[in-house]
């Protein structure tokens, strides 16, 4: 049902900033009971890792401005943000939780800068964000007693005139002073904490191994051994823990896509959608939004992609006749899903067909990915394959539909979440599939063409078939795109496509540019049933012959023409062929 004023707020695409979303009046899905949870739970130290674009860095800022007893670095007045939360859900929340707003020192640090090609670079970014967090601080200077070397200490931090030792100590110094400043420890937030090692891997095993020692050395300090701090929340793609970054942790709880807890804070609930869809008045859009940004299970909660969501609205607010887009496919170059397609052997092969086709696969599940276990080992292909399949799951390419314990391992059922996601499978499975293409030898099957040989063409045509994967059920558009792909490219003839032609339309004609050579016109059939597999080639034979096909190239002053019937049944074809002029 359409509201009868839609909304004219601006949608917050490509914000993150909670304060300046709130000030400037833009649709805010409220996602602050998150607070309420927080405090609920009383955990010294949660990780959410979640996949990239849903929220993650919008709620570390909520948190930021609710917990923050704000200090105006200049005037050393106290900065009130209450205000930001008029209306919102934590309001109603009770005196318990409110109690918290505006009474911590706050710690916010993101590491999505340190994506350098050179290791110096990103320390520089860090070193950057420390910096710019010691000035925004420097209202203590001369409010607490410093010694000398702790003055030298700050200073340094605020020139930049420091390294990696400095680095590691950084936060935990800050939030001695701060304690010292303030009367209760800082709450600290450390926003994607696991790029720099995603970036560190993709960059060589030497930058790997020194950013990996630089965030262990930082949250060491920060997390483990820091008696200054009230709390702390992390965000991440991963839970990266048997890479030591968080060795001997007995503080950290672990929020993932399979937790229970948290289920609604990250990313967009279908009632979340409905209401908004509906105030802005592109309600029935809702089914179309549900097929291609749906289909995610945080726990137990069904979720919408938010990044998506929020730009098909905006498209649709701009025109409602507007077509869904993958607008999540296209924030990053996707490359793990290149990574697995790289690596497909039969039984990949077989299990992305299942995938593309609304099937399920079975895969165990650890949650605590290394990067060093995404390092391709020919004699480890089945665990690689298993750790990728993990590492594409905690990042948003499949969903959960069940799940089951068997000897003290987990194993989890994985599908596509929507058509979003396998708009990027099959981009990447119809580029990979090009590029063999491009390098197979096609002269067989351009031999067996020119010489009528349909046993040989049929066992071509099925070679390529089981070598590539077929999705939406294998679809008549899916071995049309088969055959284009396969005589594309055959020197001196042109491929023609869906031409209209006596009283109809041909699938495929391969013509030579030469008009004293013959005109190759193919009509294909698909069927389930694989014993009509001659029955259909026949048929298509006749179609060929009753509509006429050849008139266009007989006006074009061919004068020789071959047919071909071509019937498919998955993996499986029969070709026919019939020369119109023999006359048996």
């Amino acid at each position: 049902m359409k509201c009868d004023k839609p909304l004219f707020k601006p949608l917050p695409i490509g914000g993150y900033d909670f304060k300046s979303i709130i000030e400037k009046g833009s649709y805010y899905v409220d996602k602050t009971l998150l607070i309420k949870e927080l405090l609920d739970r009383d955990g010294k130290v949660t990780l959410f890792t979640r996949p990239r674009r849903f929220g993650k860095t919008m709620n570390m800022y909520m948190l930021k401005y609710f917990f923050e007893a704000a200090v105006d670095r200049c005037t050393g007045e106290i900065v009130d943000n209450s205000y930001l939360f008029n209306g919102l859900k934590i309001m109603s929340a009770g005196e318990e939780y409110l109690k918290h707003m505006g009474k911590y020192p706050v710690i916010f640090i993101s590491l999505n800068t340190m994506k350098q090609m050179e290791f110096d670079g990103a320390v520089r970014m860090l070193m950057d964000d420390l910096a710019e967090e010691y000035k925004r601080h420097s209202y203590i200077l001369g409010k607490i007693q410093l010694n000398e070397e702790e003055l030298d200490f700050y200073n340094r931090m605020c020139n930049k005139k420091f390294g990696i030792a400095e680095c590691k100590e950084a936060i935990l110094t800050l939030s001695k002073m701060l304690e010292a400043y303030h009367g209760v420890g800082p709450v600290i937030l450390i926003d994607e904490y696991d790029v720099p090692l995603q970036w560190g891997y993709e960059q060589g095993t030497e930058y790997y191994a020194k950013v990996l020692d630089l965030i262990r050395g930082m949250f060491e300090k920060t997390f483990k051994n820091n008696p200054y701090m009230s709390f702390g929340v992390l965000t991440g793609c991963l839970r990266v823990s048997r890479e030591s970054i968080f060795t001997g942790f007995n503080n950290l709880e672990i929020v993932s896509i399979l937790t229970k807890s948290y289920g609604e804070y990250f990313g967009f609930t279908s009632e979340e959608v409905v209401k908004m869809m509906n105030d802005f008045n592109v309600a029935e859009r809702v089914d179309e939004a549900r097929d291609w940004y749906n289909g995610y299970v945080f726990g137990k909660v069904n979720i919408y992609n938010p990044w998506s969501i929020l730009k098909y609205v905006q498209d649709l607010r701009d025109d409602i006749n507007s077509l869904p887009s993958p607008h999540w496919a296209n924030t990053s170059s996707n490359s793990i899903v290149k990574e697995m397609i790289s690596h497909i052997d039969e039984s990949v092969q077989e299990e992305l067909e299942l995938l593309m086709n609304g099937g399920t696969v079975e895969k165990p599940v650890h949650e605590d990915i290394t990067y060093a276990e995404l390092e391709y080992d020919v004699t480890r292909h089945e665990e690689y394959m298993d750790n990728l399949y993990n590492f594409m799951f905690f990042t948003g390419y499949f969903r959960k539909v069940s799940e089951r314990m068997e000897d003290e391992s987990k194993y989890i059922t994985l599908a596509l979440p929507n058509r979003e996601v396998r708009y990027i499978f099959n981009r990447h499975i119809t580029n990979w599939f090009n590029v063999k293409m491009y390098h197979w030898d096609r002269s067989p099957l351009l031999q067996a063409v020119l010489n009528h040989d349909t046993e040989a063409m049929s066992e071509a045509i099925s070679d390529i078939l089981y070598e590539s994967i077929s999705f939406y059920d294998y679809g008549e558009s899916f071995y049309h795109g088969i055959m284009l792909g396969i005589l594309q490219g055959i020197k001196h003839y042109v491929v023609d496509s869906n031409r209209e032609s006596g009283a109809g339309r041909y699938d495929l004609a391969l013509r030579p540019k030469s008009l004293f050579k013959p005109v190759y016109i193919f009509e294909l059939k698909y069927i389930k049933n694989v014993d009509k597999l001659d029955e259909m080639a026949d048929e298509a034979i006749c179609q060929i012959e009753k509509n006429d096909y050849a008139r266009r190239f007989r006006d074009m002053g061919y004068k020789k023409f071959y047919y071909y019937g071509i019937a498919f049944c998955r993996k499986d074809c029969v070709v026919r062929f019939k020369d119109p002029m023999d006359k048996e």
